[in-house]
């Protein structure tokens, strides 16, 4: 058990260096814009059809399985609403999140792994390329400023899966709905929410590098270096969320 808690303890140092470092590397020039460009694409276009289907399921079958507990109160006015607030201050935040840690971070950790492994890493240093720079700089930047973009993105088609739901067993206007949903959402439902979520990318993005940037020798460490990412990246995902949620209830 010692042992067990002495590697955790070693491992949010190591990790907190690896950030630390990522803040001194990030304001010293040469930016590589056209790196940070295609990461954006891998990471934002490339996750946009998976987002797109997981964000109408998960409004299509929250709107299902609400409405009969809502009408048996009475309440199925409520749906529209209901579905809305609980899309953008949590299932679509933490749901994209944590796809994005299985497709992004399991990505990021294999390939710079691989790099890793097979020397590339070590061959940019003699060339006098900062491989933090270029490699680890770039992909937390892509990350952070795109899953807010696919959070937003997956609010929008959960609500418009929600609203083909609601019409399953119901009839509504498209306008009625969006109304609905409009009148019910306010900027303090918004504003957290879009906070986490630019923690979410950061820290997907981070781990991601971290375990990649430092797999050991050997071909079999680049599955355990993606392996490592998912299941780390996943459970900072939560561990944010509660923070998020509790300091959202204390302050707003």
């Amino acid at each position: 058990m010692t042992t067990y808690l002495k590697n955790i303890f070693e491992e949010t140092g190591n990790i907190s260096l690896f950030i630390g470092r990522f803040f001194k590397e990030l304001f010293k020039p040469v930016f590589q814009f056209r790196e940070f460009s295609r990461q954006c694409f891998a990471v934002g276009y490339k996750t946009f059809p998976l987002i797109t289907i997981t964000g109408f399921i998960m409004g299509l079958v929250l709107t299902i399985q609400s409405r009969p507990t809502l009408q048996s109160f009475g309440a199925e006015s409520w749906l529209p609403s209901m579905v809305s607030l609980s899309l953008i201050r949590e299932i679509a935040p933490v749901i994209t999140a944590l796809i994005c840690a299985g497709k992004i971070a399991s990505g990021i950790g294999a390939e710079l792994g691989s790099m890793k492994v097979t020397e590339q890493i070590d061959a940019m240093e003699v060339s006098a390329i900062n491989p933090y720079k270029y490699l680890v700089v770039t992909r937390i930047l892509a990350t952070t400023c795109m899953i807010p973009i696919l959070v937003f993105y997956a609010d929008f088609i959960g609500i418009f899966g929600g609203y083909i739901g609601y019409n399953i067993h119901g009839n509504i206007s498209l306008y009625l709905y969006f109304s609905e949903m409009v009148e019910s959402v306010e900027y303090l439902d918004i504003f957290p929410a879009t906070v986490k979520t630019l923690f979410f990318g950061f820290f997907i993005g981070a781990i991601g590098c971290y375990k990649g940037f430092n797999a050991s020798n050997g071909t079999a460490s680049v599955g355990v270096a993606a392996n490592e990412a998912v299941v780390l990246a996943s459970l900072s995902i939560f561990i944010i969320d509660m923070l998020a949620v509790q300091v959202t209830d204390l302050f707003f």
